[in-house]
């Protein structure tokens, strides 16, 4: 037993009094936390083990009030110990968006996740979050350059092809601050997403910022871990259109705004594929290594639309996806 786990038991035995229960894994996360089941007298609830050296709390106890104030469905917060890194949650459940989508279901889960996204965008609180700032996106893209082609691919750029690709990560950037500036989530997908009564349960929302409105569609219509076909995602990305402009009052064009979107999914891809190889490089996990192609395929589906992108479209093709094959 990790000197973890077995300080989790001591908080569970002797702070909060339990004596018979069943502690179990509940969930894999990207970051340094985990999380465990427990199972009491039948009762399900659900503790966030995060390592205070490690790990801040202190950001998913503000978020989770904010949220809860905006009527979204997150877990309740009943013990924490901060000095340790220990919270205790409501369980929302075991049916995560990826295990449950299918294409009879992907129309109302899809449509409800939507409903839920322009509510936490109209009614949370944004007061004191931090910024998406320009120099954060770039940051976040250039863990595709450190991680991926560097670390992983060993196929570093030489100087003008990586002052390019510099260039396009600035080019990204500025369109995504040009913006309205909603709550964003910043992982809104089919692993964050929970089916149950009040649908959907929402998780993993520690890291929320002030950023761009498009960018939790691209994370939920644009998923790394879940692919649909073109026509889907547009069928989804007009009904979102339509919330924007008639209920949080945003006029712009549909072909605006499926422009911010398109470029935002080339942002959060770069930046998605780069944390990828950085959780094997870094932390040992081999899983997230076959989501890159996939995650790097949505910016390949706009070869023919966006010609600023050229150069970006021809390192995936010729470098990128031939080093992924290889290794």
């Amino acid at each position: 037993m990790t000197d973890r786990l077995s300080m989790l038991h001591e908080w569970l035995r002797v702070d909060l009094g339990l004596t018979n229960y069943d502690l179990q894994p509940a969930s894999e996360d990207a970051s340094f936390r985990r999380y465990y089941r427990v199972i009491t007298a039948g009762k399900t609830q659900i503790v966030m083990d995060a390592p205070p050296d490690k790990e801040d709390c202190q950001p998913f106890l503000d978020v989770t009030k904010r949220l809860l104030a905006a009527d979204v469905n997150v877990p309740c917060v009943f013990a924490q110990d901060l000095q340790q890194g220990f919270l205790l949650l409501s369980d929302l459940g075991t049916r995560l968006y990826l295990g449950e989508l299918n294409e009879n279901r992907a129309d109302r889960l899809y449509g409800d996740a939507i409903t839920t996204l322009v509510k936490m965008q109209t009614r949370s609180s944004v007061e004191n979050l931090p910024l998406y700032t320009e120099a954060l996106l770039i940051q976040e893209m250039g863990l595709f350059n450190d991680y991926l082609l560097d670390k992983h691919l060993q196929q570093p750029l030489t100087e003008q092809p990586l002052a390019q690709l510099r260039a396009l990560f600035v080019y990204l950037a500025e369109s995504a601050t040009s913006q309205p500036q909603v709550f964003v989530h910043r992982d809104f997908h089919s692993r964050n997403l929970i089916l149950n009564q009040n649908n959907p349960g929402v998780i993993d929302y520690q890291d929320a910022v002030v950023g761009p409105v498009s960018y939790d569609l691209v994370s939920l219509l644009k998923d790394c871990y879940i692919k649909w076909p073109q026509s889907k995602v547009e069928q989804w990305l007009l009904q979102y259109h339509r919330q924007l402009v008639n209920v949080m009052g945003v006029q712009v064009s549909r072909e605006e705004f499926r422009r911010w979107f398109d470029l935002m999914g080339v942002q959060r891809h770069l930046k998605a594929s780069g944390i990828f190889a950085r959780l094997y490089h870094r932390d040992g996990k081999t899983d997230y290594l076959k989501d890159i192609p996939r995650t790097l395929s949505y910016i390949l589906d706009l070869k023919d639309e966006y010609p600023e992108l050229q150069y970006l479209m021809a390192l995936l093709q010729d470098t990128v996806l031939p080093g992924l094959a290889r290794r």
